[in-house]
């Protein structure tokens, strides 16, 4: 692989393209190391303030995600509603508009993954340019910046960093090789020969190779776990949403692993790029919850189910006809009620004295009232 990406043109022309970006990413480097000669805080230091930048597209791809978990149950609607290869069009157009009218896209939910490819590539290339070295015979800069020719096997000659940085002077004095903790080199593979020296072939330890590559796949095992555990960090915002979606969470599973396979191919310092990116990128997200900057989608749907779930208002009551008291039809069909005879008055054409002195019968209903009155017409 690495002389696939030495020989090939294409990258060759990309790394003509981007080498103003090398060198601005050396620069930083050598200025990080200046602060504390270690080779592994000036890579951390490198991609914290890479990922400071990246910061608000790692807000809109978190919201992103978050969206489309949320729209998983429309999806599967729509899934369900357009079964078949015929009806395959009007599924992408549904889908489609129901991506617009919320906001998202599923690009967007990939954004973050797809960020890190670039920059990693970008470092790939950056510790292999700091790792260079001349043989016996070829022109370099030594470590007192000064054009000199290499009398040793082989001579140190990083690229992309200033020659009067100190960086340039240890790597030159180390012929390209990046030390770190634990007896890595951060410039070298996993699986690389670390007992001897690479130039020389001798020996430099008495510490077996499986023991040295150990905190090698202790570096690339921290780099998995987190890429997992950022994916369940976000699947457990809406747990039943992700679970219906068994598509991507069979991508989330294999794509750490891709990643793994990509680790073992190159250099430790770029996966101590992905460790830290990772994790930067964990906390982020933790923060966005924590402050309210992105709602849970459990509380989201949990609040739109509550409204939907709403019994509608009741209509008020209709208002009731007063019953009337009238003995006659006209006076039930206008709904009035007559004012009531008094009992003891006196008058012309009034009632006898015996009606007036008789006890007065049982109250009659006002229905059976009215119903006579209907006989009687």
């Amino acid at each position: 692989m690495t002389t696939f990406l030495t020989e090939n043109s294409l990258f060759h022309l990309i790394g003509e393209i981007f080498h103003p970006v090398f060198e601005l990413f050396g620069l930083i480097l050598a200025g990080l190391y200046a602060i504390w000669p270690n080779y592994g805080f000036a890579i951390t230091g490198l991609t914290i303030i890479i990922m400071l930048a990246l910061t608000p597209v790692t807000v809109k791809s978190t919201k992103s995600m978050l969206a489309m978990q949320r729209l998983q149950p429309e999806m599967k609607k729509l899934q369900a509603k357009y079964k078949g290869a015929e009806n395959r069009e009007q599924l992408n157009q549904e889908m489609m508009r129901l991506y617009k009218e919320n906001g998202t896209s599923p690009f967007g939910a990939c954004l973050p993954m797809f960020l890190q490819m670039p920059f990693l590539i970008v470092l790939y290339t950056l510790i292999r340019g700091l790792s260079t070295t001349v043989s016996r015979g070829h022109e370099y800069i030594n470590a007192a910046g000064v054009q000199a020719t290499c009398q040793r096997v082989a001579c140190g000659a990083p690229k992309y960093i200033p020659t009067n940085s100190q960086m340039h002077r240890d790597l030159v004095v180390s012929q390209g090789q990046m030390h770190w903790w634990f007896g890595m080199d951060l410039s070298s593979y996993p699986f690389s020969n670390h007992t001897t020296n690479p130039f020389t072939h001798i020996v430099t330890t008495s510490v077996s190779q499986a023991v040295l590559v150990i905190p090698y796949l202790a570096l690339i095992a921290a780099a998995i776990f987190l890429q997992y555990y950022q994916m369940r960090q976000m699947n457990n915002r809406n747990p039943q949403a992700a679970a219906a979606n068994p598509q991507m969470q069979t991508m989330q599973k294999i794509t750490p692993i891709i990643f793994g396979v990509i680790y073992l191919r190159v250099p430790a310092g770029a996966t101590i790029y992905m460790v830290v990116s990772s994790a930067m990128r964990v906390l982020t997200q933790e923060v966005m919850f924590r402050t309210g900057m992105v709602t849970p989608v459990a509380a989201e749907r949990e609040i739109r189910s509550t409204k939907e779930d709403k019994p509608p208002p009741e209509p008020p009551p209709k208002p009731t006809k007063r019953a009337s008291t009238a003995t006659d039809g006209t006076a039930l069909a206008k709904g009035t009620v007559p004012p009531k005879k008094s009992g003891g008055g006196g008058g012309g054409n009034g009632g006898n004295a015996d009606d007036a002195s008789a006890p007065p019968g049982p109250k009659q209903h006002p229905r059976s009232r009215s119903k006579r009155a209907r006989k009687a017409r």
